[in-house]
């Protein structure tokens, strides 16, 4: 089974059900999910600004949460030294480059709808599942 490596924006999409959700379900479909710590943390960051900026309610978090939980994905241990080499030679924040590492340390494509993540995978030679 092929492995892939999901960003937030991508996991954020299938639980908000935007446009992009069937093509995004469409292209992991047999495939394992990984995806580093962090984006554990990311997720919950992300419905509290939606939270704080009034995008939505609680109720909306606790089912859009159900629906993270119930997304089959492997949360990976990546090198901290690593992304922080990879952050500092990008000028990006350790969050972007805990997925960088994590693509490249498990040798798997990343899924994102980050244009400028996608960007950087790219430049380092990290396949990209185009969306």
């Amino acid at each position: 089974m092929k492995n892939v490596v999901i960003d937030t924006s991508a996991l954020i999409a299938v639980i908000a059900n935007e446009p992009e959700k069937a093509k995004l379900i469409g292209l992991v479909d047999g495939c394992s999910l990984l995806a580093p710590k962090s984006v554990y943390w990311e997720i919950g960051n992300a419905f509290s600004a939606m939270l704080k900026r009034g995008r939505v309610t609680f109720v909306q978090v606790e089912k859009a949460l159900s629906a993270f939980r119930s997304i089959p994905i492997r949360f990976m241990d990546v090198d901290l030294t690593e992304a922080l080499v990879i952050s500092n030679r990008n000028g990006i924040y350790a969050y972007d480059a805990y997925l960088l590492a994590c693509a490249m340390r498990y040798k798997s494509p990343l899924l994102s709808l980050d244009k400028q993540m996608v960007g950087m995978a790219q430049e380092m030679c990290i396949e990209v599942m185009e969306v």
